[in-house]
């Protein structure tokens, strides 16, 4: 059989193909790769690369090593993610973990320097922390968060902790990088997220990661509690039901 020469996009389409290029690789794309991966020529990808950057789409790697995934591209997709017709679906898992537990539970998705909650259950209990859907929380100091971080390359992680202002939200907040940076090392290697009353006074949370199909991570699954009723260590014997929700919320292609 005659191989079958893919056809180049259309015109319209090219954006797309560069975007999908870059989103779906695990290291900085350059102008070559993209030329191997979309099958456009150099010069267009030079132009489609400047327009796409110009509006945040893409952006240069902090080493300048090639393109990744800019800010506005991660803002629409994490509003594709919270429109899609899958929404009912993890809603009624969302549900399901916060009937088990019995605390506020919610997905969070990286978006930028901070995360963003795009789904939420309340506990029923009348002490609780309102954290409603739609508000961004800063990178440093929650479970689902500092989760994000562990998921970064370390080199990546560091880079990002040297520039953040590690604003002080509680007297638990880490403020110093390097005390930062070794609970996301120990985050990193339990693949499990906290928070011990380091955002709210008063508030202990747990997270883990929502992986795609190549088992990087997308989103967080997370739940917090009044300290009046749950320390850190009672919160983790919820792991287990955490972790079977999101196999079922993991993203497939």
């Amino acid at each position: 059989m005659d191989d079958v020469k893919l056809e180049r996009p259309t015109r319209s389409l090219r954006v797309f193909a560069i975007v999908e290029a870059i989103a779906g690789s695990d290291r900085p794309m350059t102008v070559v790769d993209l030329v191997e991966s979309t099958g456009l020529p150099k010069a267009t990808l030079h132009r489609q690369c400047n327009v796409l950057e110009r509006e945040g789409y893409i952006r240069q790697d902090i080493n300048g090593r090639g393109y990744v995934v800019g800010h506005s591209m991660r803002r629409l997709a994490n509003l594709t993610l919270a429109a899609t017709a899958d929404q009912t679906f993890r809603h009624g898992i969302l549900t399901a973990v916060s009937q088990d537990i019995g605390e506020t539970c919610n997905i969070a998705l990286p978006l930028g320097v901070e995360m963003f909650y795009s789904d939420r259950v309340e506990t029923k209990w009348p002490l609780r922390h309102q954290l409603p859907i739609g508000t961004n929380v800063p990178v440093h100091c929650t479970a689902s968060s500092k989760l994000y971080l562990s998921s970064l390359p370390e080199e990546q992680c560091e880079k990002l902790v040297s520039v953040l202002k590690l604003e002080k939200y509680t007297d638990n907040t880490l403020r110093d990088p390097d005390a930062l940076l070794a609970a996301v090392a120990k985050i990193r290697k339990d693949k499990v997220g906290v928070d011990d009353e380091e955002f709210v006074d008063g508030m202990v949370a747990v997270a883990v990661p929502i992986n795609d199909s190549k088992g990087r991570m997308v989103a967080a699954l997370a739940f917090h509690a009044s300290s009046v009723r749950m320390n850190l260590q009672k919160a983790r014997t919820y792991l287990p039901i955490l972790r079977k929700a999101t196999e079922a919320l993991s993203i497939a292609d």
